[in-house]
């Protein structure tokens, strides 16, 4: 699976200085420098080097100050990593490309280059936001068919491991989830009932969201 390259391609990249958070905005990893503003990396991830992961770092370049390509190194070399054109197209684009081996080791087979791409501020200020308030790294990056554990899902977690024991009011949770009110009033999740006004308890789907994911209601859980 695509995941098992993500914890190989995160310590290549915090071996760099970065911090790196899986799934951010649809990417499957992204990178933050400790600058101010940070430098911006986007890692996509794939079991093999294709079209498809090139039109992926197409789709994200303008989110973003560099884009890493990352695939599994092919058994007896004859993959698109060995094509002198797939490699020069990365080159052309500026984009990195990372091989992973078998046992976890990480070639940097093209470095990224600078390029000028559109920028779209938005999309980037999502990312950076998103990556900044997400606690730890809870989903590795790659993950498919399972919901993601977003700085919002943490919060609202979070204020359901307060309600355990009982009914609280929303401006005790304030100062742990800065989005609670917004949180609670919309009841995305539907784990929330408003019992009294600025109060609210646990549904029966809250009590079920504690027990599927009880490290999220405890604490950020790193992605392994």
């Amino acid at each position: 699976m695509e995941t098992s390259l993500y914890l190989p391609v995160k310590r290549h990249l915090e071996s760099l200085g970065f911090t790196v958070k899986g799934e951010i905005g649809g990417c499957d990893l992204v990178a933050l420098s400790g600058d101010d503003p940070p430098i911006v990396v986007i890692g996509e991830l794939k079991l093999s080097f294709n079209l498809e992961l090139i039109l992926q770092g197409v789709d994200r370049a303008g989110a973003c100050d560099e884009v890493w390509l990352a695939a599994r190194l092919s058994m007896r070399g004859k993959g698109r990593e060995s094509d002198a054109r797939y490699r020069n197209l990365c080159r052309r684009l500026g984009f990195g490309m990372l091989g992973v081996t078998d046992r976890g080791g990480v070639e940097v087979l093209v470095a990224p280059a600078a390029v000028s791409p559109r920028r779209n501020p938005k999309k980037r200020s999502r990312l950076v936001a998103e990556h900044q308030r997400r606690k730890g790294d809870p989903v590795a990056g790659g993950s498919t068919r399972t919901p993601i554990m977003t700085a919002y899902r943490q919060q609202a977690l979070s204020c359901a491991a307060a309600m355990a024991a009982g009914p609280r009011r929303v401006r005790d949770l304030t100062p742990e989830n800065p989005d609670a009110g917004k949180i609670l009033l919309h009841n995305v999740y539907g784990w929330f009932d408003c019992v009294e006004r600025g109060v609210y308890t646990l549904t029966a789907g809250g009590r079920a969201a504690l027990e599927r994911w009880p490290q999220h209601s405890l604490g950020s859980s790193p992605a392994a």
